[in-house]
């Protein structure tokens, strides 16, 4: 079943003196052309390269691509440089070997260097596509960012609070762009980022309205509820600490919700929740703190009944990170549609990662299926492939909020890529997850849950229902306007959502 890939290849590059060649430029500079191709084909592709001096100081070539501490090769690039000594990473997306190496630069010298890209696993050959919610590049430059980062799905953020990409121009006739024949672009997406956090908007025709909000005013239940208006609207919750967000699920208009988000970074953590509910440090510890207390958020929804899946986004062009760092896999088999990735995300037919990758079949079924039994047993076969670039000790089976299995690799790879069965004797959930141990940012992967119905009685747990009730009432006494009528108005909603998790907590069936 389950295939162990573990891959860094070191390449040296030492650029020399060539034969014939004139100079590389009269300033003394030297210079080395690169080329990437993939391996075993010699086909060009483009991809990342993170490029450093003797100082470790990040280098960016004029004319690039790029992003803080990175730019795109497209296929191969003349690097004109000082004298120094050059260290490189080049990745393609978490499915190719990251290649690693130095090249010196001496005066007036110039060579030549070919690169080449192992992909260790093609998971869209297995029917699983890559797509991320968070991007905040230029139009112009995504196309050659997907190809980069072997993305597949790609709604890009236009309009964000005051910023309104369609202000002074008109969208295009067709929205949706589709190129290399499985990469897909909508430029409409949006986010209304404000007090009580970001919400993401996709598949709208128009931006909404937003350009004249205050932090608190209008609730951003407002256009949540007139975007609502279009058939075809996705809403995903951009992380679960937000202070809104029980305001939000409470609505029943969520489509997903961000647990690989942009606090995850390649090269370290944001480890605070920023303007969100703060996490407990002497719990959630660390550089991996924030990514817990975003897991321990998720699970006690999931607790309450509600079966909202998970999404992943990044925020390049925001926060240093690639496209495409965090990321979704959603299960659309053969063929790829956009529409099809959006139903395949809120079916929860999905994997989100920010580096290993795991394809999931419990009892054949994928992400999202949800089991269903009459009294007595529900018993539940774990099957699992896993790819691997960055060390993980074990796997982690986690049954409603609570890691029930820590499997080691080794035993994993005896089982026959099998995990231990798990046994519901009342209704639940499981997922699985695999942690790497990266010890300057948190990264991870989990599948969509499982769910498991017994006696057609969802579970609900009073203690986390109760949790996000307390977390209302926190929140509503942090608003303070001005004007009675705004205060008011943005109290509506949260009213609305008090109810809402009262009336979880008289229906709870579990503690």
């Amino acid at each position: 079943m389950g295939t162990k890939y573990v891959g860094i290849v070191i390449l040296v590059l030492i650029a020399g003196l060539a034969c014939g060649a004139p100079p590389a430029d009269a300033a003394g500079e030297g210079q080395v052309k690169v080329s990437v191709v993939e391996a075993g084909t010699g086909e060009a592709i483009p991809v990342r390269m993170h490029l450093k001096d003797s100082r470790g100081r990040p280098v960016i070539p004029r004319g690039t691509v790029s992003w803080k501490d990175h730019f795109v090769i497209d296929g191969d690039i003349l690097l004109k440089l000082r004298p120094d000594r050059y260290t490189f990473e080049v990745e393609r997306g978490p499915e190719y070997k990251v290649r690693r190496g130095h090249f010196i630069i001496e005066r007036r010298a110039e060579d030549h260097h070919e690169i080449d890209m192992h992909r260790f696993v093609d998971l869209s050959k297995e029917g699983w596509w890559s797509g991320e919610l968070h991007i905040h590049r230029p139009i112009k430059d995504v196309e050659l960012l997907m190809r980069a980062e072997d993305l597949h799905v790609a709604p890009i953020i236009t309009w964000w609070n005051d910023r309104n990409h369609w202000a002074s121009q008109t969208p295009p006739a067709s929205l949706l762009k589709r190129f290399a024949d499985n990469r897909l672009i909508h430029l409409m997406g949006g986010e209304d980022e404000r007090e009580g956090g970001a919400l993401l908007y996709f598949n709208l025709h128009a931006p909404l309205p937003i350009t004249n909000s205050s932090r608190e005013y209008p609730s951003p239940v407002t256009f949540l509820e007139e975007a609502a208006k279009n058939p075809d609207l996705h809403v995903d919750v951009e992380k679960p600490f937000w202070w809104d967000m029980p305001v939000w699920v409470a609505t029943g208009k969520v489509g997903s919700i961000g647990i690989a988000h942009n606090h995850m970074q390649r090269d370290g953590v944001l480890g605070n929740e920023a303007w969100g509910k703060s996490r407990d440090t002497s719990k959630y510890v660390g550089t991996h703190g924030n990514g817990q207390w975003t897991q321990d958020i998720y699970y006690r929804l999931l607790n309450c009944g509600l079966r909202i899946p998970p999404s992943a986004g990044s925020a390049s062009g925001v926060l240093p990170n690639p496209v495409g760092y965090n990321r979704a896999y959603v299960h659309c088999g053969d063929e790829l549609t956009y529409n099809g990735w959006f139903e395949g995300l809120r079916a929860g037919r999905v994997v989100v990662t920010n580096g290993p990758l795991l394809r999931p079949l419990v009892n054949g079924e994928l992400p999202g299926h949800v089991f269903r039994g009459q009294g007595g047993l529900v018993e539940l076969d774990v099957a699992l492939k896993l790819s691997l670039r960055d060390k993980v000790d074990y796997l982690e089976i986690v049954k409603n909020g609570r890691v029930i299995h820590q499997v080691k690799l080794k035993d994993y790879a005896q089982a026959g890529g099998h995990l231990p069965k798990v046994v519901f004797q009342s209704s639940g959930w499981m997922l699985v997850r695999a942690i790497a141990k990266t010890p300057d940012t948190f990264r991870f992967a989990s599948t969509g849950p499982y769910y498991v119905e017994i006696d057609d009685k969802p579970m609900i747990s009073k203690a986390a229902a109760q949790f996000f009730l307390d977390w209302v009432y926190e929140r509503a006494r942090r608003i303070k306007l001005n004007d009675p009528q705004q205060q008011r108005e943005v109290m509506g909603p949260h009213r609305m959502a008090r109810d809402f998790w009262q009336a979880k907590v008289d229906a709870a069936n579990t503690d």
